[in-house]
């Protein structure tokens, strides 16, 4: 029997850790072929792949990101061939079995919950006496009828065998994201996420763990991701992971974790301040709403000032780079409380502040009482809200806005120094900032094309002119910092073009004053010892109106013109940036 376990990841540097715990489980019975393509692949030819390995039965991980796309697939795949056997399994279709059943006729089986013992004993079955009624967890077709399994107990995670010691992994390994699991299971209840459904936690076995770290280490892995939903619930068992791998990681590896940050303690993060290598851990922290009846309603326990703390002193340790997540549309947050929300959190300034919108997933509480809120929803995946009592489409069309050029603005860091600038001095508020640029940039139609970076820089550009900041000299000032200090070779044609720049005549002067008198831009300039040649190729003169070494140091706006010299530095693709009064003819 040839047997294929097949998934459609979000991108092609994901992997999939629920076929390769299948295929660990099944040998050394069965040799299952690990099959994995993207929701962005043609579907012919994912079919056309799979029909040529000439399979007996193919598995399908099924999640809400590939679910229309995993369906379309299995259409064509049977109408090819239907004595295919199709088994889908995944958290997708593990609830409401019934209506999937009833709805894909292509479907022959479905695996509910965890599978790894189940789909070896469907296996089993299909391979020998087809004794169905014996597979626990399993909805199946019998005689015309859909017939439901009850689930099996929990299975125990110190007993699974590891699902990374696949040789034609390793070849991958450098160039993908690792899942890894150390636990099941989350013990809070909130009512929008599926992990509240599984009562309890459970833990794979430490040293087993440690020995796979270990192995993906050693054969390439470079981005190891906890799929933990709460890396920290115990903290005994954090701080020894933490240790171990400060301890055994190898250069270039980065771990990430999911934490619940109000639970965590002062003087673990204290530890991990003083004793974690920068950029070897990243920290994913679900907010998702400061509105505390918004948690009450969706029974998520939230002290917002210890997170607070958590993530504040986190960032001040300067060791680990922080996302975290906000969700839009949960119940009886109407936008003004969003609004609120988001300036909570961003006045944290997260590295990452991620936007997402509501989803009613199948099998939530939230779901089965959506008509509470009036909740209007998708009817497929990512069954995402498209308003409720309290947040209209219009609302929700708004937000989408922000969460664009959010992602641009602040999530890519090209302009960290301006966009602070403007959501500290200029606009009311950051919300206010990205919600009035998002409307601007949805208005000129510019979320349906691409952008180079000038381009970027351009569209910040106009709509600060068409608002007509006050500030805008000073805006542009920092947008020209923040645009040539991360450049490594001199610009051809810089995105504000010659109109706020010196004339070339000024450019001359300015140079020839530079090589008579080099020490006004500093001892650090000294040191390069540039001659004239030097001068003019490896470098750029642009003048601000504002003394950039003050706003640096202290943050302080002083209106004084200034020129700045760019160097870049051919030897190693550096920048260094100087700065002096702009008065060279004395």
């Amino acid at each position: 029997m040839k047997i294929i376990c097949s998934t459609l990841n979000a991108k092609y540097i994901h992997t999939n850790i629920a076929i390769r715990y299948l295929k660990a489980y099944a040998k050394p019975d069965f040799d299952i072929e690990l099959t994995e393509y993207t929701i962005k692949d043609p579907v012919m030819n994912i079919v056309t792949d799979l029909i040529q390995k000439k399979p007996d039965v193919i598995g399908f991980s099924c999640y809400i990101w590939n679910m229309e796309e995993t369906i379309k697939v299995i259409n064509m795949i049977k109408k090819i061939n239907p004595a295919i056997q199709i088994i889908v399994g995944g958290p997708e279709v593990s609830y409401d079995v019934l209506e999937w059943m009833e709805k894909v006729k292509d479907f022959d089986f479905i695996v509910i919950g965890e599978g790894e013992e189940t789909f070896k004993q469907l296996l089993t079955e299909l391979s020998g006496e087809l004794k169905l009624e014996n597979v626990h967890g399993i909805a199946f077709r019998e005689d015309s009828q859909i017939k439901i399994n009850p689930q099996r107990n929990k299975l125990d995670l110190r007993e699974l065998p590891s699902p990374f010691r696949f040789e034609e992994d390793i070849p991958h390994l450098s160039k993908r994201v690792t899942y890894i699991e150390t636990s099941r299971g989350c013990p809070f209840s909130c009512q929008f996420c599926l992990s509240s459904i599984e009562v309890g936690v459970r833990y794979f076995d430490r040293e087993k763990i440690k020995e796979d770290i270990r192995y993906l280490m050693q054969n390439g892995a470079k981005t190891i991701k906890f799929v933990d939903r709460t890396f920290n619930i115990s903290r005994s068992y954090a701080m020894e992971m933490f240790q171990f791998l400060i301890d055994e990681h190898l250069p270039g590896t980065v771990f990430q974790f999911e934490i619940t940050a109000d639970i965590m303690r002062p003087e673990v993060i204290e530890f991990l301040n003083n004793e974690a290598p920068a950029g070897l851990f990243r920290f994913e922290i679900g907010v998702q709403s400061t509105n505390d009846y918004t948690n009450e309603l969706v029974m998520r326990k939230q002290n917002f000032e210890k997170l607070t703390r958590t993530v504040t002193m986190v960032k001040n340790g300067g060791k680990i780079d922080q996302h975290l997540d906000l969700i839009a549309g949960l119940p009886e947050e109407d936008y003004h409380s969003f609004r609120k929300t988001f300036n909570d959190v961003f006045a944290m300034r997260p590295e990452e502040l991620q936007l997402g919108f509501l989803k009613l997933l199948r099998g939530t509480g939230l779901r089965l009482r959506a008509e509470q809120h009036k909740y209007i929803y998708m009817d497929h995946s990512p069954y995402e809200m498209l308003g409720n009592n309290v947040l209209s489409f219009d609302d929700i069309i708004r937000i989408k806005q922000v969460e664009d050029v959010l992602e641009k603005y602040w999530n890519d860091h090209r302009m960290d120094f301006t966009i602070e600038y403007l959501v500290t001095e200029t606009f009311p508020s950051p919300f206010d900032f990205f919600q009035d640029f998002g409307s601007f940039w949805e208005e000129k139609g510019w979320s349906r094309i691409g952008h180079q970076l000038e381009d970027l820089f351009k569209r910040l550009y106009e709509f600060l002119q068409d608002k007509n900041i006050a500030s805008l000299n000073i805006a542009e000032g920092l947008m020209k910092y923040d645009y040539l200090s991360r450049q490594k070779y001199k610009p051809r044609k810089p995105w504000w073009g010659s109109s706020s720049s010196y004339e070339k005549s000024q450019r001359s002067s300015i140079y020839q004053n530079i090589l008579k008198n080099p020490s006004r831009l500093g001892p650090e300039f000294l040191k390069l010892e540039l001659n004239e040649k030097e001068l003019y190729k490896h470098t750029l003169i642009e003048k601000l109106s504002f003394n950039l070494d003050k706003y640096l140091t202290t943050g302080e706006i002083e209106k004084k013109d200034t020129t700045i010299l760019i160097y870049f530095d051919p030897s190693n693709e550096k920048t260094a940036i100087f700065s002096a009064d702009d008065k060279w003819s004395e």
